[in-house]
């Protein structure tokens, strides 16, 4: 049997990461512990999907198609505009400043752009590039990449984002 596409899993996981920043969305002026909690996983797990796609997903993509400028090079732009969103509200968060609309409008406005471009475009690509074989390496490799190993957020023995 073969492992799911990765349109089918990459798209998934943005959806779960949507709803992780939702929850943070609607609680951060009623329930702050429970808004930051909501945003520490949304966070890790961006992180996590971004060095996923970052280290395994687009080298792959490159080997197999020869591109290595186009659109994994502007999805790698793209990364660094949303690490820069996510470390703009991750300070507030930690500090405990629920005014975070200006910093997650941006966010969302690149998110949903480059979400859109990736479940479209890319990912489809990638999974017509990608063999059993190849799929199969990916899940493996995927899995072997915890998400709490990102989880740098409003905690003790924080480190700096980037």
């Amino acid at each position: 049997m073969s492992p799911e596409s990765v349109t089918a899993s990459f798209k998934a996981d943005h959806d779960r990461l949507d709803e992780l920043f939702a929850q943070f969305q609607r609680l951060k002026r009623t329930d702050l512990p429970r808004a930051t909690e909501a945003f520490t996983a949304f966070q890790s797990g961006l992180r996590r999907h971004i060095i996923w796609e970052e280290e395994l997903l687009f080298p792959l993509f490159e080997r197999k198609t020869g591109m290595t400028s186009g659109p994994t090079q502007v999805m790698r732009m793209e990364h660094r505009q949303i690490g820069r969103d996510l470390d703009a509200i991750h300070h507030k968060v930690h500090t405990q400043d629920a005014d975070t609309d200006t910093e997650e409008h941006s966010l969302l406005e690149v998110l949903s752009r480059h979400n859109l471009k990736e479940e479209k475009i890319l990912y489809p690509a990638i999974d017509q590039a990608m063999n059993e074989s190849d799929r199969a390496s990916l899940f493996d490799a995927m899995r072997k990449i915890p998400e709490a190993g990102h989880a740098t957020c409003c905690d003790e023995g924080e480190t700096s984002g980037g």
